[in-house]
């Protein structure tokens, strides 16, 4: 098989959670244990952070790379799902696998995948932890695909363990509430190992710290570390001052990432990097911590978090996909100067709309869009549904001509912002 081939047998014989959705998801970690036994257990070969959360989990697994690369670490990074590449997925130092080294997994394994009737996400981490022994890195970062307790990333044996935050998001999975969805991501507590906690909230926190007892494992909560103090923005950057509580010690620390919700993940990053520094076999100087956050985007390919696109009309997009991250959004957009603001938004057709519409400013142009996916939901239905809400606008049912038509309507003063689902950022980049 070539690279094309590989991919449409990945895509194709393996349900693929972006594709199908709900039907996609085979929880349990009995085959992806099996298949790693198979490959000789290659996520035991490098010390691992685990990360799971409702949002900014990948924000967080990409700074935390980028301080550990900067600290001289070979890193591996494994995020999902991939805006315009498959091989964003697995990177190690920045660079994605390359395509060789997936036809030659592909080929090799392909019979005992089918065999085991592996799941899209299944094989995918699988590969990641293959390629990161091969590799020889020393310490991974893993973001979770989906929960955490029944996650094929879940087999790892982390020395840290991150949650970032939980809102609600895949309820007919993972539960319809905070606290059944809090449980689910708390499953990647192990025995004995810290967890960090981001964003505390007590409707929550009691049933992480509940699960963090039954394993003797210590809860940080990462704002008690780090106080956050306040931020300047920068061209393409922010300037966040932070103080570390056990020494009142204050740090200026600039991140490559623009958007305000940064500012709970790089406390949450912050918490991270200062544990494993103080109480794990890596070291990590403060140099490499200022440098691996100044560079965290473009040290690890990180796209799609408040990414400028353009000025004049000042053009944003952004992955945030359910009603937490939307909120984020929407608190960004009041906040950024603009005339008329114009959105082209599409999202996947299991999105809880109920929760994420009411949250969009209604004194916007919408142009509802639909991504290349057969999750997606028609822009004629996403058109019906937001006037209930209020949203005006009009449908064109191709991203790029939806951005072309965004761009054809706004103004020089103008803003436009395209987002509402990864699929749709994907195609506008």
């Amino acid at each position: 098989m070539n690279y094309n081939q590989t991919l449409e047998f990945l895509f194709s014989s393996l349900p693929a959670f972006e594709n199908t959705g709900a039907s996609a998801y085979k929880p349990g970690l009995e085959r992806i244990t099996a298949f790693c036994r198979h490959l000789g257990n290659p996520q035991r070969n490098f010390f691992t952070i685990h990360v799971a959360g409702t949002n900014g989990k990948g924000s967080v697994a990409h700074i935390i790379a980028a301080v550990l690369q900067q600290a001289g670490y070979r890193t591996g990074l494994f995020t999902s799902p991939h805006l315009q590449d498959f091989r964003e997925r697995i990177r190690v130092d920045g660079e994605m696998i390359p395509k060789q080294k997936v036809v030659n997994f592909v080929d090799k394994h392909h019979d005992k995948m089918v065999g085991l009737e592996l799941s899209f996400f299944e094989m995918t981490a699988a590969m990641a932890f293959d390629y990161f022994a091969q590799s020889d890195v020393e310490v991974a970062v893993i973001e979770t695909g989906l929960g955490g307790r029944l996650d094929a990333t879940n087999i790892i044996v982390p020395i840290l363990s991150i949650i970032t935050n939980i809102g609600l998001e895949h309820t007919a999975l993972l539960g319809d509430t905070l606290q059944k969805i809090a449980a689910e991501k708390a499953g990647i507590i192990k025995k004995s190992i810290p967890v960090i906690i981001g964003e505390a909230d007590d409707r929550y926190n009691g049933v992480i710290e509940q699960v963090a007892a039954a394993n003797k494992s210590r809860v940080i909560y990462a704002e008690r570390e780090f106080l956050y103090e306040g931020r300047t923005e920068r061209d393409g950057s922010q300037l966040f001052r932070l103080r570390r509580t056990r020494d009142d010690k204050a740090f200026e620390v600039e991140l490559d990432l623009a958007g305000n919700y940064q500012s709970h993940n790089i406390v949450t990053a912050s918490a991270a990097v200062d544990f494993l520094h103080e109480e794990t076999p890596l070291t990590i100087s403060r140099r490499a911590y200022l440098e691996g956050m100044r560079g965290a985007a473009s040290h690890t390919a990180l796209h799609g978090r408040w990414q400028k696109l353009g000025e004049a009309p000042l053009t944003i997009c952004d992955t945030g996909h359910n009603a937490h991250g939307i909120a984020y959004v929407a608190e960004q957009l009041k906040a950024t100067p603009h005339r008329e603001l114009y959105c082209v938004m599409g999202f996947v057709r299991d999105k809880d709309l109920a929760h994420i519409l009411p949250l969009l400013p209604r004194d916007a142009h919408y142009i509802f869009t639909q991504a290349r996916s057969e999750r997606a939901l028609t822009a004629g239905e996403l058109t019906a549904k937001a006037a209930i809400y209020g949203l005006q606008g009009e449908a064109v049912a191709d991203v790029q001509a939806a951005v072309a038509r965004a761009r054809e309507l706004a103004g020089a003063e103008d803003m436009i912002f395209i987002g509402g689902s990864t699929y749709v950022v994907g195609e506008a980049l």
